[in-house]
């Protein structure tokens, strides 16, 4: 029976390494923000609900007063209207309260805003990113760069990619080459665009700037968990907008030094070598192939 347990805690452990591994990505009838990764996001998690704080009460007196007003002075019960003008009160009250109301959530907003344009260490490792219709192209800025594009993983495309589980890889989220990153460092992306608008979002990182072409826009991440993350696109660019993803793989230093060296000369089998190590035994057959 102690044996019994045992497997089935190791088991259990597996399997919660392997669900913490995919990170996060949309869900169905998803309402609320996606798995924060980065500080940053974690920052934008808080400020939402702080604001709520002053949200929800504002909502419900609005809401109290309006009730208040239609039930009080509708015609049936208030055929004589009052003719006050003013009540410097009541002027006081609701020219004050929307002031400290304002400054109370500008301080905190002012603070995050600075926070997203300052990293907290200069960038480790820097990355362009090319806007395309509908692709992207990515150009690392190390010593010796490394440019590959990656495009949305056609479902025909699956099999070979070694990348069949949904789960993992969600319809029209999956791209044919992820974009590699070490854990718990600050990355520099350049955005630019080689045609039309295009916009750089990872939902999960708290990133999001648009793609112009002719000018360079900056944002930076730390991701603190290994994992797949996804983003999309997210300015009208054209009729396959909805087929222009973005994801990115977080993993260990070792594995992104690993991986790295590969790549410059075998990006795909780079890749597969990489997923290899992270998705388990059914990808090491597929990398073999």
């Amino acid at each position: 029976m102690k044996r019994i347990l045992t497997g089935a805690g190791a088991s259990a452990l597996i399997l919660g390494s392997a669900v913490a591994a995919m990170a996060d990505q949309p869900h169905p009838w998803q309402w609320r923000f996606q798995a924060a990764a980065t500080p940053i996001m974690e920052q934008i998690e808080w400020f939402e609900r702080y604001t709520l704080w002053f949200i929800i009460p504002i909502t419900l007196l609005v809401l109290a007063l309006l009730t208040y007003c239609i039930l009080k002075f509708r015609a049936s019960v208030n055929p004589t209207p009052s003719r006050t003008s003013h009540n410097t009160l009541i002027e006081i009250i609701w020219t004050v309260g929307p002031v400290v109301v304002l400054l109370a959530i500008a301080i905190p907003s002012f603070q995050l805003l600075t926070a997203q344009y300052n990293p907290p260490e200069e960038a480790r490792l820097t990355i362009k990113a090319t806007g395309n219709q509908w692709n992207w192209d990515y150009e690392y800025q190390i010593e010796q760069p490394l440019s590959f594009n990656a495009a949305i993983l056609q479902e025909a495309d699956r099999a070979a990619a070694g990348k069949e589980d949904k789960a993992k890889y969600p319809r029209l989220l999956a791209v044919d080459n992820e974009v590699v990153v070490p854990v718990k460092t600050t990355v520099r992306v350049l955005v630019t665009a080689a045609d039309v608008i295009h916009a750089f979002a990872m939902p999960a990182f708290g990133i999001k700037t648009d793609a112009v072409p002719g000018r360079i826009n900056e944002v930076w991440f730390n991701a603190e968990k290994e994992g797949l993350y996804y983003g999309q696109c997210s300015e009208l660019c054209g009729k396959d907008h909805a087929f222009m993803p973005i994801a990115i793989r977080v993993v260990s230093d070792e594995q992104y030094n690993t991986w790295l060296t590969a790549a410059r000369t075998d990006l795909n089998g780079a890749n597969k070598a990489l997923m290899a190590q992270v998705d388990g035994p059914q990808a090491v057959s597929v990398a073999g192939n």
